[in-house]
């Protein structure tokens, strides 16, 4: 029998909220996490992209805040969403708004890429809820505008994602500046050991809600996978963002300068394209998010920076342009679309070198991707490799792109993509110049008075 909002004890504020916004139930995870947060328990939540995870923790923190009508103390948060990009931390922001708009809560979203006074203006008096990335947050904490010592609520949002994009320190700096008395909430699209270890250091007696396993891709996502040569993708891609199928689609490359270039070819085909990743200004990625929500633009190339902060309703396709070394990087991206209970498509294209990305994925998922062998481009050689590697043989010639000399360098074993390790890539930037610790920091702010540990402001 299913759940109704009311049945979840939420006050009818946030009911009229709900019906605002069109939800008529609540989604599993919402389900299962609302009334134990309402409890006051520290929760560990593991969820698929796109299961209304956002609202599982906002709706129960916008009620409890409301009910103890504390007034915030200057340059003090009462509760602390800690997320890794600054997209995340703008749509969630959204999301408190949309959810609190009939409570008299105070909040504000900061992030880096953009100045910083309008954020230090809106905390001078104390917030509600405050939600951040971490290197603005430690930015304005070590130059005293944010204080966290009376904080009563901290959610841990994309733990995983933080982990991978090399932000554990970060994230240790600003939990041992927490009250030790608080409210933790943890939420995690997957649970690799790294993550359970850092739940168990941080939350007290919590309880576990799942609602799916966490290698599990979204069910309602039909996926297919094209076998074509390196030099025939961008003549496939054309051929699909023509069809008429294709409505909203979101495709990801490997690079940013891939992205960039992948845009500038289909614009030239007259195939509106816009790309969005850590290089672009948070202007021009909030000038090409409007856009795609709009539908001026049809199509968005994004890296992988974006995997988990474009939230935008309608997409139809997701496509892999180039597939990602990492298996679990596969689910968070097709989670784009199939969005709140809706169908979409998943299309992957795979060349010699992929195959075993793809061998990767379908061991990761336990389900084979059904292979569309009638297109004119199929690659019969990319294809015998992967019945290879199903077979338990090594194939020939398979060059993975992440072993590649000079190529990219993020695998497991040596400095991740994302990192904090690595010697020339993006250092622990989400968005901006950053390079190694220590390197170069964003060319439009001085270095941290924090000296050697050289974090990225663009963040």
């Amino acid at each position: 029998m299913e759940m109704t909002f009311e049945e979840l004890g939420l006050d009818e504020p946030l009911l009229r909220a709900l019906r605002d916004e069109g939800y008529a139930k609540p989604t599993p995870i919402q389900e299962k996490a609302i009334p134990m947060v309402l409890a006051g328990r520290d929760l560990v939540g593991v969820a698929q992209t796109g299961t209304g995870k956002t609202a599982a923790f906002a709706l129960p923190i916008i009620q409890m805040l409301s009910k103890n009508k504390r007034s915030p103390v200057r340059w003090e948060a009462r509760c602390l969403i800690l997320t890794p990009t600054r997209e995340l931390a703008a749509q969630i922001g959204d999301s408190f708004r949309a959810y609190g708009r009939h409570a008299r809560l105070k909040q504000t979203v900061v992030f880096g890429g953009v100045g910083q006074n309008p954020q230090v203006n809106s905390l001078a008096k104390g917030v509600d809820v405050l939600i951040a990335t971490p290197g603005r947050l430690l930015d304005l904490m070590e130059q005293g505008f944010v204080k966290l010592g009376w904080l009563e609520i901290f959610v841990l949002d994309e733990a995983d994602r933080m982990l991978d994009m090399g932000f554990i320190r970060d994230v240790e700096r600003i939990i041992s500046a927490l009250p030790e008395k608080r409210q933790t909430l943890f939420f995690s699209a997957t649970m690799p050991s790294e993550v359970v270890r850092l739940s168990r250091r941080i939350l007290t007696d919590p309880v576990d809600v799942s609602v799916a396993p966490s290698a599990t891709t979204v069910e309602l996502v039909d996926q297919k996978v094209y076998f074509v040569d390196r030099n025939d993708k961008f003549e496939l891609l054309k051929q699909i963002l023509k069809s008429e199928q294709v409505g909203k689609a979101l495709v990801f490359a490997r690079t940013k300068h891939g992205a960039d270039r992948l845009a500038r070819q289909l614009s030239r085909d007259r195939i509106p394209t816009d790309a969005i990743h850590g290089n672009k200004s948070q202007g021009a990625r909030t000038v090409s998010m409007a856009n795609f929500r709009s539908g001026k633009t049809r199509v968005i190339i994004a890296t992988d920076l974006a995997a988990r902060g474009i939230d935008v309703d309608g997409i139809t396709h997701v496509i892999n342009y180039e597939l990602p070394h990492e298996p679990e990087t596969y689910i968070h991206r097709i989670g784009r679309t199939a969005r709140a209970g809706a169908s979409g498509s998943a299309v992957s294209f795979c060349d010699l070198d992929e195959t075993i990305y793809l061998h990767d994925i379908e061991r990761l998922t336990r389900q084979p991707i059904s292979v569309v062998e009638e297109h004119a481009l199929h690659s019969e050689i990319a294809h015998a490799a992967k019945r290879e590697l199903e077979a338990g043989r090594t194939p020939r010639n398979v060059n993975p792109p992440h072993k590649r000399s000079g190529g990219n360098r993020g695998f497991r074993g040596g400095s991740r993509q994302y990192g904090g390790r690595s010697q020339g890539g993006y250092g622990r930037s989400q968005g901006g110049a950053g390079h190694g610790r220590g390197g170069a920091s964003h060319a439009s702010r001085p270095p941290s008075r924090g000296g050697s540990y050289g974090r990225r402001y663009s963040r």
